[in-house]
């Protein structure tokens, strides 16, 4: 499916990053010295954290690459993270939910796609389709429109598509990141604009993911293949420190599959695609403390997507929904380009400051390929079938958003006494541009054209007593404006956050926080407006301008931003040398309470008498004056070095607080318990992984449940020679059929939506196989 073109784009960047690797081997040897960031990291790190603290945490350098050539792993929770205060700290000592993944672990599981990766993560899930290739992210029970925040590489990615499914999704392949950042709820709201479910935060591979100690240059190829069906995976990344300034990387992946079968033994129409990506990475460090960035990032996605319709055809609702199957070819294309400035010496109380520019497009254009019914002739034309929901065989729709961005802030640091204080201040702007154009179908007014600027700047007081106390206060505020060619609104808002924590011995802190998150309504939900089109058969309303479909879609210009009210309680856990020397443990537990006030939800009109019985006539997004969403979260992990094993759980509940009615986007309950052991001089590390779900059916009516269901995966690495790694993994072994989010429609007469019905469950048994070489030198 893949276009020649993309083969050779990827082709081509691949051999230039062999050529920037390799070349240097020849040319006169520089001395080798590490970044200039990983130094200052450490000293800031022993210079910002109490005493008590400093005796229980693993060396500030970030032991990551040495452990992962020793075949050793370690604890993700200690990984560095910027995304819950914008101040440098790990995972396990943030005031907040928050969550570190590694590449070692991203390796280890060889993901095909996102939602791979995060299967451990509380609180985290995902409505992906397996006929789309993008990925949509729940966190909390909270998604679309922007409600959890997604950057790759400090750029938000907004894309956005109206349809039967999630109403938000993005495009990024897992072969490209090098670590991902979690945090949950709004208590990351210094972070950026409408995160009241929270942020997630990609950090795509750097040099520093590929070289290693010692090293000039150096480059990482893998290759791997799986069953069900046909997956296939080449990538390769390298780099070259040109010098102590300045360093040079870049890589590129190509990844294909087949349609896969779930554990049922049905196979799932247009699952394959075929996807080619690549990026390039410049870093220049002009003077001592300062870090300049250019990046790019390119990837081309190839897919069909839609459903062959298998479903009951006995009603005429039944028959309707049969008449409207359609498959459409997609061609999405992603761009990113970053521009980022840091600065930071561990000498400098003043200035610690980080500047962003970025700019990010998604461009999906698709044309049909496929109806179901014949029965459409008359309004495409001879021998080209379809509707006026979505046109003909051989028509075209494109969405395309373009997102320009910066964010840019600066930490002053002070002492007093036994006090200090870290004052973080700083801003944010994006601005999306929709663009949708439909030949025939309905898309442009489902989704509609318009733009959209958000904007927002914060301060923040963290201060530190002694080695017991923490307390951090913020304030953000938050300002939107939104267009189209008939219509605008805008809005603004002061968020407030206040957290403390002690540490009565060392290990043990426990901590309360209250944080309010902002969201600014998107463009669809304020603007969408007309008839919904028929799909070929008689008007059931005439809507207010004139049009007749469906029903009729009302925009809602008053349209009120969603404000998320979180409080939270949380202890955190980190103890080394528990039961033998150099072991650790980390844990973090959470239990919260988010009031959303003025939650955006589609609703219904009162049905009405017609032809084929009661139906709404407007659908338009509305205000719920209140919605609650609650739960506990729990994440764990032990590493003894030869052996380990980690538990973590989320149970949330979610209702609207006026109806008593469930939210449809509460994910189920889970609990995922993971452990496995380092033989052979720990070269060789088998590991298993157990994921229960129990679905949530607190759902609104006409919503069919999720399953309950079991997964487990194993995952095998073995290095016989210190440059390379063979993987064998096994998904999904016990072959279950699952779907793992409610469907819209109803459940007892079988007018659920079809396409995402039979797009929905996941694959079922995959036995995947790789390898990764190592090549480098001084």
């Amino acid at each position: 499916m893949v276009g020649l073109n993309s083969r050779i784009r990827a082709l081509l960047l691949s051999g230039s990053v062999v050529a920037l690797a390799v070349a240097p081997a020849a040319a006169q040897t520089a001395t080798t010295s590490s970044p200039p960031n990983q130094q200052k990291q450490a000293k800031r790190q022993q210079a910002a954290k109490p005493a008590a603290q400093q005796q229980v945490q693993t060396p500030a350098r970030d032991p990551r690459d040495a452990l992962a050539q020793a075949g050793q792993g370690v604890q993700a929770l200690d990984t560095i993270t910027v995304s819950a205060t914008k101040t440098e700290e790990r995972a396990i000592d943030a005031l907040a939910p928050a969550s570190a993944i590694t590449q070692g672990q991203i390796e280890r599981l060889q993901p095909n796609r996102l939602q791979d990766i995060f299967v451990a993560t509380p609180g985290v899930a995902f409505q992906d389709r397996g006929d789309d290739p993008s990925t949509a992210i729940n966190i909390r029970g909270l998604q679309d429109f922007g409600r959890v925040a997604v950057v790759v590489d400090g750029a938000r990615q907004n894309y956005q598509r109206s349809g039967h499914n999630a109403q938000g999704s993005f495009f990024l392949d897992p072969e490209l990141i090098g670590g991902v950042d979690v945090v949950r709820g709004p208590s990351a709201n210094v972070y950026g604009s409408g995160a009241i479910g929270g942020v997630v935060s990609f950090r795509t591979k750097d040099i520093d993911d590929v070289l290693r100690a010692g090293e000039r240059w150096g480059v990482d190829m893998t290759g791997s293949y799986g069953s069900n069906n046909a997956r296939g995976l080449g990538s390769i990344f390298g780099g070259v420190r040109v010098d102590p300034t300045v360093d040079v990387f870049g890589g590129a992946l190509y990844r294909t599959q087949g349609n896969y079968k779930d554990g049922a033994g049905t196979e799932i129409g247009n699952t394959g695609n075929d996807i080619a990506g690549g990026l390039l990475k410049l870093t220049v460090r002009p003077a001592d403390g300062h870090e300049i960035k250019f990046g790019g990032i390119f990837q081309d996605y190839n897919y069909d997507i839609g459903q062959f319709n298998r479903g009951p055809v006995l009603t005429a609702a039944q028959r309707a929904l049969y008449q409207g199957s359609s498959v459409y070819e997609s061609n999405v294309k992603n761009y990113t380009g970053t521009m980022s400035w840091k600065y930071s010496r561990p000498d400098d109380m003043l200035f610690d400051w980080n500047i962003s520019l970025y700019g990010n497009r998604t461009d999906n254009d698709q044309t049909k390929t496929y109806h179901n019914s014949t029965s459409g002739a008359a309004y495409c034309g001879t021998g080209n079938v379809g509707n006026n929901i979505s046109g003909c065989v051989g028509d075209q729709r494109g969405y395309r958003l373009d997102t320009i961005g910066i964010d840019a802030n600066n930490t002053t640091r002070f002492d007093y006494g036994d006090w200090r204080t870290a004052v973080t201040y700083g801003f944010d702007v994006f601005n999306d541009k929709v663009t949708t154009w439909d030949s025939r179908g309905n898309s442009n007014i489902t989704t509609p054209s318009g733009e959209r600027t958000v904007s927002g700047g914060f301060i923040q007081l963290k201060n530190n007593y002694a080695s017991w106390l923490e307390v951090i206060g913020a304030a953000r505020y938050d300002h939107y404006e939104l267009s189209s060619e008939t219509s605008s609104a805008s809005g603004s808002r002061l968020s407030p956050k206040i957290t403390v924590g002690v540490t009565p011995l060392a290990g043990l802190t426990p901590y309360v926080s209250y944080a309010e998150g902002y969201r600014a309504p998107s463009i669809t939900e304020t603007l969408i407006s007309g008839a919904h089109a028929t799909g070929g058969g008689p008007a059931l309303f005439t809507c207010a301008d004139g049009t007749s479909g469906l029903f009729c879609l009302i925009p809602n210009t008053g349209l009120r931003p969603e404000v998320g009210k979180n409080k939270e309680v949380g202890i955190n856990l980190k103890y080394n040398d528990v039961f033998v020397s150099g072991d650790s443990f980390r844990g973090k537990i959470n239990a919260f309470r988010n009031d959303v006030d003025d939650y955006i939800e589609l609703v219904a009109s009162t049905p009405q008498a017609t032809i084929y019985g009661m139906y709404s006539k407007y659908y338009q997004y509305q205000n719920i004056p209140h919605a609650r969403i609650e739960g506990v979260e729990l994440e764990t992990s032990y590493d003894a070095g030869l052996w380990f094993v980690g538990l973590s759980a989320s149970t949330l509940r979610g209702v609207n607080t006026d109806t008593g009615l469930g939210l449809a986007s509460v994910p189920s309950r889970k609990v995922v318990t993971s452990g496995g052991v380092r033989l052979l001089d720990r070269k060789l590390t088998i590991a298993a992984q157990w994921a229960s779900y129990a679905a949530n059916t607190n759902l609104p009516a006409g919503y069919l449940p999720a399953t309950s269901y079991d997964l487990v995966n194993l995952n095998v690495a073995y290095r016989p020679t210190a440059d390379v790694t063979l993987h064998f993994s096994v998904d999904n072994i016990l072959n279950n059929y699952y779907r793992p989010y409610a469907i819209p429609g109803s459940s007892t007469d079988g007018t659920s939506q079809n396409d995402v019905l039979f797009s929905s469950p996941g694959a079922g048994i995959v036995y995947k196989g790789g390898i990764k070489v190592h090549f480098g030198g001084a």
